[in-house]
Protein backbone atom coordinates (compact mmCIF):
# COMPACT_ATOMS: atom_id res chain seq x y z
CA UNK A 1 0.00 0.00 0.00
CA UNK A 2 2.84 2.38 0.85
CA UNK A 3 4.47 1.66 -2.51
CA UNK A 4 1.17 2.33 -4.29
CA UNK A 5 0.66 5.58 -2.40
CA UNK A 6 4.20 6.69 -3.20
CA UNK A 7 3.68 5.85 -6.86
CA UNK A 8 0.43 7.81 -7.02
CA UNK A 9 2.06 10.79 -5.31
CA UNK A 10 4.95 10.68 -7.77
CA UNK A 11 2.51 10.55 -10.67
CA UNK A 12 0.59 13.55 -9.27
CA UNK A 13 3.76 15.59 -8.82
CA UNK A 14 4.95 14.64 -12.30
CA UNK A 15 1.64 15.75 -13.80
CA UNK A 16 1.85 19.06 -11.94
CA UNK A 17 5.44 19.58 -13.03
CA UNK A 18 4.50 19.00 -16.66
CA UNK A 19 2.35 22.12 -16.63
CA UNK A 20 -0.82 22.80 -18.57
CA UNK A 21 -1.66 23.81 -22.13
CA UNK A 22 -3.08 27.29 -22.73
CA UNK A 23 -4.78 28.26 -25.98
CA UNK A 24 -5.11 31.94 -26.89
CA UNK A 25 -7.94 32.46 -29.36
CA UNK A 26 -6.73 35.42 -31.40
CA UNK A 27 -10.07 35.84 -33.15
CA UNK A 28 -12.04 38.88 -34.27
CA UNK A 29 -15.69 39.26 -33.17
CA UNK A 30 -18.34 41.27 -34.98
CA UNK A 31 -19.70 44.39 -33.25
CA UNK A 32 -23.12 43.86 -31.65
CA UNK A 33 -23.38 40.29 -33.06
CA UNK A 34 -23.40 38.33 -29.81
CA UNK A 35 -25.04 35.16 -31.13
CA UNK A 36 -22.59 34.93 -34.04
CA UNK A 37 -19.65 35.66 -31.75
CA UNK A 38 -20.65 32.89 -29.35
CA UNK A 39 -20.97 30.46 -32.26
CA UNK A 40 -17.50 31.41 -33.46
CA UNK A 41 -16.08 31.05 -29.97
CA UNK A 42 -17.63 27.61 -29.62
CA UNK A 43 -16.11 26.50 -32.93
CA UNK A 44 -12.61 27.66 -32.03
CA UNK A 45 -12.85 26.40 -28.46
CA UNK A 46 -13.73 22.92 -29.69
CA UNK A 47 -10.78 23.00 -32.06
CA UNK A 48 -8.42 24.15 -29.31
CA UNK A 49 -9.67 21.46 -26.93
CA UNK A 50 -9.13 18.85 -29.65
CA UNK A 51 -5.53 20.08 -29.86
CA UNK A 52 -5.07 19.40 -26.15
CA UNK A 53 -5.73 22.83 -24.64
CA UNK A 54 -6.77 22.81 -20.99
CA UNK A 55 -7.28 26.57 -20.67
CA UNK A 56 -8.83 28.52 -23.56
CA UNK A 57 -9.00 32.32 -23.58
CA UNK A 58 -10.68 34.78 -25.98
CA UNK A 59 -10.06 38.55 -26.28
CA UNK A 60 -11.47 41.34 -24.15
CA UNK A 61 -14.99 42.50 -25.00
CA UNK A 62 -15.30 39.47 -27.27
CA UNK A 63 -18.95 38.64 -26.65
CA UNK A 64 -20.41 41.91 -27.96
CA UNK A 65 -17.41 42.97 -30.06
CA UNK A 66 -16.15 45.59 -27.60
CA UNK A 67 -18.75 48.12 -28.60
CA UNK A 68 -18.46 50.10 -25.34
CA UNK A 69 -15.42 52.02 -26.61
CA UNK A 70 -16.41 55.33 -28.20
CA UNK A 71 -13.24 55.35 -30.32
CA UNK A 72 -14.23 52.02 -31.87
CA UNK A 73 -17.92 52.97 -32.16
CA UNK A 74 -18.01 56.76 -32.84
CA UNK A 75 -21.82 56.95 -32.83
CA UNK A 76 -22.11 55.01 -29.57
CA UNK A 77 -25.06 56.01 -27.39
CA UNK A 78 -25.76 55.02 -23.82
CA UNK A 79 -29.29 53.93 -24.72
CA UNK A 80 -28.21 51.44 -27.38
CA UNK A 81 -25.22 50.26 -25.40
CA UNK A 82 -27.28 49.56 -22.27
CA UNK A 83 -30.01 47.85 -24.27
CA UNK A 84 -27.97 45.64 -26.59
CA UNK A 85 -24.45 45.06 -25.28
CA UNK A 86 -24.52 43.83 -21.66
CA UNK A 87 -25.20 40.29 -20.51
CA UNK A 88 -25.85 38.97 -17.03
CA UNK A 89 -23.28 36.51 -15.77
CA UNK A 90 -26.00 33.88 -15.51
CA UNK A 91 -27.67 34.87 -18.81
CA UNK A 92 -28.40 32.53 -21.72
CA UNK A 93 -25.30 33.25 -23.81
CA UNK A 94 -22.82 32.88 -20.96
CA UNK A 95 -24.67 29.78 -19.83
CA UNK A 96 -23.84 28.30 -23.23
CA UNK A 97 -20.16 28.98 -22.57
CA UNK A 98 -20.46 27.54 -19.08
CA UNK A 99 -22.00 24.34 -20.42
CA UNK A 100 -19.36 24.13 -23.15
CA UNK A 101 -16.61 24.29 -20.52
CA UNK A 102 -18.28 21.42 -18.71
CA UNK A 103 -18.72 19.42 -21.91
CA UNK A 104 -15.12 19.88 -23.04
CA UNK A 105 -13.74 19.59 -19.48
CA UNK A 106 -11.61 22.70 -19.91
CA UNK A 107 -11.32 26.20 -18.50
CA UNK A 108 -12.98 28.75 -20.81
CA UNK A 109 -12.47 32.51 -20.53
CA UNK A 110 -13.76 35.47 -22.51
CA UNK A 111 -14.41 39.18 -22.11
CA UNK A 112 -17.92 40.67 -22.14
CA UNK A 113 -19.96 43.72 -21.22
CA UNK A 114 -21.58 42.72 -17.95
CA UNK A 115 -24.87 43.96 -16.52
CA UNK A 116 -24.63 43.92 -12.74
CA UNK A 117 -26.44 45.85 -10.00
CA UNK A 118 -27.92 48.29 -12.52
CA UNK A 119 -24.50 49.14 -13.97
CA UNK A 120 -22.35 47.93 -16.88
CA UNK A 121 -18.80 46.65 -16.45
CA UNK A 122 -16.10 45.56 -18.88
CA UNK A 123 -15.63 42.10 -17.41
CA UNK A 124 -14.02 38.74 -18.03
CA UNK A 125 -15.18 35.40 -16.71
CA UNK A 126 -13.48 32.02 -16.61
CA UNK A 127 -15.62 28.89 -16.28
CA UNK A 128 -14.10 25.76 -14.82
CA UNK A 129 -14.24 22.22 -16.28
CA UNK A 130 -17.10 21.63 -13.85
CA UNK A 131 -19.05 24.53 -15.36
CA UNK A 132 -18.64 26.82 -12.34
CA UNK A 133 -17.41 30.41 -12.26
CA UNK A 134 -13.71 30.05 -11.47
CA UNK A 135 -12.57 33.65 -11.98
CA UNK A 136 -14.59 36.83 -12.47
CA UNK A 137 -12.91 40.21 -12.92
CA UNK A 138 -14.00 43.70 -14.00
CA UNK A 139 -11.63 46.14 -15.68
CA UNK A 140 -10.31 48.64 -13.15
CA UNK A 141 -8.47 51.20 -15.33
CA UNK A 142 -9.46 53.00 -18.54
CA UNK A 143 -8.26 55.78 -20.82
CA UNK A 144 -11.63 57.53 -20.48
CA UNK A 145 -12.72 55.78 -23.68
CA UNK A 146 -15.47 53.63 -22.14
CA UNK A 147 -17.98 56.33 -21.13
CA UNK A 148 -20.76 53.99 -20.03
CA UNK A 149 -18.75 51.37 -18.13
CA UNK A 150 -18.20 51.30 -14.39
CA UNK A 151 -14.66 50.51 -13.27
CA UNK A 152 -13.96 47.47 -11.09
CA UNK A 153 -12.38 47.79 -7.67
CA UNK A 154 -10.81 44.42 -6.83
CA UNK A 155 -8.17 41.96 -8.06
CA UNK A 156 -9.40 38.43 -7.34
CA UNK A 157 -7.06 35.44 -7.45
CA UNK A 158 -8.33 31.89 -7.85
CA UNK A 159 -6.65 28.64 -6.96
CA UNK A 160 -6.61 25.85 -9.56
CA UNK A 161 -4.94 22.50 -9.84
CA UNK A 162 -2.34 24.31 -11.97
CA UNK A 163 -1.56 27.12 -9.54
CA UNK A 164 -3.07 30.47 -8.66
CA UNK A 165 -4.52 32.62 -11.43
CA UNK A 166 -5.54 36.25 -11.79
CA UNK A 167 -6.82 38.43 -14.60
CA UNK A 168 -6.46 41.91 -16.03
CA UNK A 169 -8.27 43.46 -18.99
CA UNK A 170 -6.61 45.46 -21.74
CA UNK A 171 -5.41 48.87 -20.43
CA UNK A 172 -5.04 47.44 -16.92
CA UNK A 173 -1.77 45.88 -18.08
CA UNK A 174 -0.18 49.28 -18.65
CA UNK A 175 -0.41 50.19 -14.96
CA UNK A 176 2.45 48.30 -13.23
CA UNK A 177 0.64 48.13 -9.89
CA UNK A 178 -2.11 45.89 -11.25
CA UNK A 179 0.09 42.93 -12.17
CA UNK A 180 2.19 43.54 -9.06
CA UNK A 181 -0.91 43.37 -6.88
CA UNK A 182 -1.90 40.03 -8.37
CA UNK A 183 1.63 38.70 -7.91
CA UNK A 184 1.67 39.81 -4.27
CA UNK A 185 -1.62 37.97 -3.80
CA UNK A 186 0.05 34.80 -5.04
CA UNK A 187 -0.91 34.64 -8.72
CA UNK A 188 1.34 32.37 -10.80
CA UNK A 189 -0.36 33.20 -14.10
CA UNK A 190 -2.14 36.36 -15.26
CA UNK A 191 -4.63 36.15 -18.11
CA UNK A 192 -5.11 39.42 -20.03
CA UNK A 193 -8.04 39.45 -22.49
CA UNK A 194 -7.46 42.63 -24.49
CA UNK A 195 -8.54 44.80 -27.37
CA UNK A 196 -6.37 47.92 -27.34
CA UNK A 197 -3.09 48.78 -29.05
CA UNK A 198 -0.39 46.22 -29.64
CA UNK A 199 3.01 46.21 -31.27
CA UNK A 200 6.65 46.06 -30.26
CA UNK A 201 6.16 48.20 -27.14
CA UNK A 202 3.30 46.01 -25.98
CA UNK A 203 5.37 42.85 -26.49
CA UNK A 204 8.21 44.33 -24.44
CA UNK A 205 5.78 45.48 -21.74
CA UNK A 206 4.22 42.05 -21.41
CA UNK A 207 7.60 40.35 -21.16
CA UNK A 208 8.69 42.81 -18.49
CA UNK A 209 5.46 42.29 -16.51
CA UNK A 210 6.13 38.55 -16.55
CA UNK A 211 9.79 38.88 -15.59
CA UNK A 212 9.47 41.49 -12.84
CA UNK A 213 6.65 39.59 -11.11
CA UNK A 214 7.78 36.03 -11.82
CA UNK A 215 4.43 35.14 -13.43
CA UNK A 216 3.24 33.54 -16.64
CA UNK A 217 1.24 35.88 -18.86
CA UNK A 218 -1.36 35.08 -21.50
CA UNK A 219 -2.09 38.22 -23.53
CA UNK A 220 -5.03 37.58 -25.86
CA UNK A 221 -6.00 40.20 -28.46
CA UNK A 222 -8.01 39.77 -31.69
CA UNK A 223 -4.84 40.43 -33.69
CA UNK A 224 -2.09 39.46 -31.26
CA UNK A 225 -1.48 36.59 -28.88
CA UNK A 226 1.48 36.26 -26.53
CA UNK A 227 2.05 33.33 -24.19
CA UNK A 228 4.97 34.23 -21.93
CA UNK A 229 6.69 32.30 -19.15
CA UNK A 230 7.69 33.65 -15.75
CA UNK A 231 11.17 34.50 -17.02
CA UNK A 232 9.82 36.81 -19.73
CA UNK A 233 10.36 34.34 -22.57
CA UNK A 234 7.76 34.22 -25.34
CA UNK A 235 6.61 30.61 -25.53
CA UNK A 236 4.24 31.15 -28.45
CA UNK A 237 2.76 33.98 -30.50
CA UNK A 238 0.53 34.37 -33.50
CA UNK A 239 2.02 34.45 -36.96
CA UNK A 240 0.68 36.44 -39.87
CA UNK A 241 -2.82 37.83 -39.92
CA UNK A 242 -6.29 36.41 -39.47
CA UNK A 243 -8.02 34.34 -36.82
CA UNK A 244 -5.83 31.71 -35.23
CA UNK A 245 -5.25 29.54 -32.18
CA UNK A 246 -1.94 29.97 -30.34
CA UNK A 247 -0.97 27.31 -27.81
CA UNK A 248 1.84 26.72 -25.35
CA UNK A 249 2.50 24.65 -22.26
CA UNK A 250 2.92 26.73 -19.12
CA UNK A 251 4.21 25.61 -15.76
CA UNK A 252 4.54 27.16 -12.31
CA UNK A 253 7.95 28.21 -11.08
CA UNK A 254 7.61 27.54 -7.32
CA UNK A 255 10.70 29.58 -6.51
CA UNK A 256 9.69 32.55 -8.68
CA UNK A 257 13.28 32.59 -9.91
CA UNK A 258 12.96 35.82 -11.87
CA UNK A 259 10.64 37.66 -9.49
CA UNK A 260 11.66 40.99 -8.02
CA UNK A 261 9.17 40.58 -5.15
CA UNK A 262 11.70 39.41 -2.51
CA UNK A 263 13.80 42.53 -3.01
CA UNK A 264 11.05 45.10 -2.47
CA UNK A 265 11.06 47.59 0.42
CA UNK A 266 7.36 48.44 0.84
CA UNK A 267 8.07 50.87 3.67
CA UNK A 268 9.57 53.21 1.07
CA UNK A 269 6.62 53.17 -1.30
CA UNK A 270 4.01 55.20 0.57
CA UNK A 271 3.88 57.77 -2.21
CA UNK A 272 2.41 55.15 -4.56
CA UNK A 273 -0.84 55.16 -2.62
CA UNK A 274 -1.23 58.92 -2.50
CA UNK A 275 -3.45 60.84 -4.90
CA UNK A 276 -1.44 63.48 -6.72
Amino acid sequence: MRLLAATLLAMTLSAADSGYVVAALSIMPEPWAKEANVAKFERYARQAAAQGAQVIVAPGGYLEGYVGNDKRIPDLTEKRYAAEAPENLDGALLTRIRLLAKELRVYLMLGFAERRDGKVFNSAVMFSPAGAVALHYSKSHTLADEPFNTMGTSFPVMESEHGKWGALICFDRQIPETARTLALKGADTIFIPSWGSYGEMNDIMMRVRAYENGVNIAFVHPQRALLIDSGGKILAQNKGEGDQIVTARMSVNPKRKHSMLPFRRPELYGDLAEKK
